[in-house]
């Protein structure tokens, strides 16, 4: 997996011109690194193919930057994030990667799970939170890349729905109609967890 370090405050990244970003580009990349890996291991729930997205994403922004063209950046964090949505969106439209996948299926995974129960409380816990993120993560997948992208942006990054907006170029009605059909397809899909309720 790529090195990833804590990301760097606003006030230290401010927005710099394309030159200016790409002369600092190894520290700004480090500072948003860690963050566009979460972003794509939530889109491609695969390790190895969220380090592949993440490591393009980089080279597309290094790029982009690198054009004579390149244009003045008002928010490059939000700027590497649309590159970052965009990539998983391809990928994830391709779905040609998941032939290499190396993760067992659902079925395996509980079966080695129930192999090695946890017998201390702590280790109970852990357990159960990771089936639950496990079932979030299942529950995703049956999302439209779109709605995926709307519902991870705003839980995960905790974007405004404007944000979202502007990040995937589309009107804040779509993004609301996405993000209410995301939700509505989640609560189904789990709505055991919360004993049924609507």
């Amino acid at each position: 997996m790529i090195e990833v370090v804590e990301p760097l405050s606003a006030e230290r990244t401010g927005s710099p011109a394309p030159a200016a970003l790409l002369r600092d580009f190894g520290a700004w990349m480090s500072s948003e690194q860690r963050r566009i890996y979460a972003l794509c291991q939530r889109f491609l729930q695969d390790r190895d193919e969220a380090d592949s997205a993440t490591q393009d994403v980089f080279l597309k922004a290094y790029q982009a930057l690198s054009r004579d063209n390149a244009q003045q950046l008002d928010d490059p964090a939000r700027w590497v994030t649309r590159i970052a949505v965009n990539t998983c969106l391809d990928r994830l439209r391709s779905r040609k990667w998941q032939f290499w996948r190396r993760r067992p299926a659902p079925e395996d995974e509980q079966a080695i799970l129930a192999l090695a129960p946890s017998r201390s409380p702590e280790g109970e816990d852990c357990y159960f939170a990771g089936q639950i993120g496990a079932r979030l993560l299942a529950a995703l997948e049956k999302l439209s890349p779109r709605q995926r992208a709307v519902f991870s942006l705003r839980h995960f990054e905790e974007m405004s729905l404007e944000e979202i907006s502007r990040t995937l170029e589309l009107d804040v009605g779509t993004v609301k109609a996405h993000m209410f059909r995301a939700v509505a397809r989640l609560r189904q899909e789990l709505r055991d967890l919360y004993g049924g309720a609507r």
